[in-house]
């Protein structure tokens, strides 16, 4: 199987090339370092008598901020060291400023291809190799297996979308899951897919998500909030809907609802943190069509009071979903379906409102909608319907709160699980 894959990799590259050097010149930043992908990383330290060494791989920003409380768990052991790779380059931008000092070194994920890869494990040359979520390359995985290296799925998850593919390839997917030694599921549904897909029981466990360990940082106090909140162009005593990472469509919903809660309330105003900066021209050219006073955090600083303000960098949605009151995740509208986590607005007791389409968090959202932690609705009006009754009931927004931090101090506890979990695996 790995040597059908080695031989068409280089033509499925060719035929993919166009759609990802698009999206890559758009977001920009694929420059730095990019001598990486083609396994040419940074020289490391010797190795040290005693120390064992593990390769985590986090494709993304989520991912990124997602592993901090595994790696913060195995830094605490004085015996290992870690070596951080991930794939965009916003991800690799938050490595860099995030982990320069917890990781042994960060780098950017090598092209799965035999040559790129291969000098890439010659390279670090782990004792363990660690994958977050559902991040599997066939070359990676096979490289694990010859060098006789653990290959560990961490955080474990199997979109609705991704077990329909793996469902129409069955041998593939079989091979591919028989490469990975042991996978730490990130709850109980992900754990009955990777099972059905032919994960053996013995090598399936459920541990929970580890998004919940995640710690907000850096927590705000009053004066820091209000200071925030001026910063945004926003008044001390405003009410602030929050969109939270947003995709096309989602920002002319908020825009819309805004525009309708003013009708009550004057004082209510909107932050928008998109998912994508890059989308930046497009989202102006959607504020343009009503009439509000909007900036964008990197062109132009807020001078005087704003009606929208857009946060358009990476690495700062938990500092400035601070100055909200509610949330509305993005990515849940339809034409989109997967979603975008509700975990950090919920940490931070965000009343929340999503879309029907969160199907990458399923579990999470039920569990919240249990609770009575946040509220689904059906389609954009709908979204607009239940944003607008929150924003005019603050009582409703208060047990929400409440009902959402509890949520989230129960539902900890997993990053530890898989802290001992992969110590175990290095024989400690």
């Amino acid at each position: 199987m790995i040597v059908l894959y080695r031989i068409l990799f280089p033509f499925l590259l060719l035929l993919a090339l166009p759609y990802y050097g698009a999206r890559m010149l758009k977001r920009g930043g694929y420059g730095k370092d990019l001598r990486h992908r083609f396994g040419r990383i940074d020289p490391l330290p010797p190795r040290k008598p005693g120390v064992k060494r593990i390769w985590v791989q986090a494709v993304s920003v989520g991912e990124i901020r997602a592993i901090q409380p595994v790696i913060d768990g195995l830094n605490e052991r004085a015996d290992i060291e870690i070596v951080l790779t991930t794939t965009t380059s916003t991800g690799y931008a938050l490595a860099r400023e995030h982990y320069r000092d917890s990781c042994l070194a960060n780098g950017i994920f090598p092209i799965d291809w035999l040559p790129f890869s291969a000098r890439t494990w010659d390279r670090i040359q782990p004792d363990l190799a660690v994958l977050m979520e559902g991040d599997l390359w066939p070359e990676h995985l096979h490289q694990a297996r010859k060098r006789n290296v653990p290959a560990i799925l961490v955080n474990g998850r199997m979109s609705d979308r991704s077990f329909r593919r793996y469902q129409k390839v069955g041998g593939l997917a079989q091979w591919l899951f028989a490469q990975i030694d042991q996978v730490y599921a990130g709850s109980t549904q992900d754990a009955d897919r990777f099972r059905e897909l032919g994960v053996p029981t013995d090598r399936l466990e459920t541990t929970g998500n580890i998004k919940f360990d995640v710690q907000v940082k850096p927590i705000l106090d009053a004066a820091e909030r209000r200071a925030l909140r001026t910063e945004l162009g926003f008044p001390e005593n405003a009410l602030v809907l929050l969109g939270s990472s947003t995709w096309p469509g989602e920002e002319v919903m908020l825009a819309q609802t805004l525009l309708d809660a003013r009708k009550d309330n004057p004082n209510i105003h909107l932050l928008i943190i998109p998912r994508h900066a890059e989308r930046r021209k497009e989202i102006r050219r959607d504020l343009e069509q009503f009439p509000f006073r909007f900036a964008f955090r990197t062109e132009e600083k807020a001078d005087g009071a704003l009606d929208i303000y857009v946060g358009d960098t990476t690495g700062e949605l938990a500092m400035l979903s601070q100055a909200a009151d509610v949330a509305f995740i993005g990515k849940s509208l339809p034409p989109h379906t997967e979603g975008q986590t509700p975990i950090e607005a919920a940490a931070l007791g965000l009343p929340i409102v999503y879309g029907p389409g969160m199907g990458n968090f399923r579990r999470v959202c039920q569990s919240l909608q249990a609770e009575a932690a946040a509220i689904r609705a059906t389609d954009a009006a709908d979204a607009r319907h239940q944003l607008l009754t929150l924003l005019r009931d603050p009582a409703q927004r208060q047990t929400m709160t409440t009902c959402a931090q509890r949520w989230h101090t129960n539902n900890r506890g997993a990053a530890n699980r898989v802290v001992d979990a992969l110590v175990g695996k290095l024989g400690k």
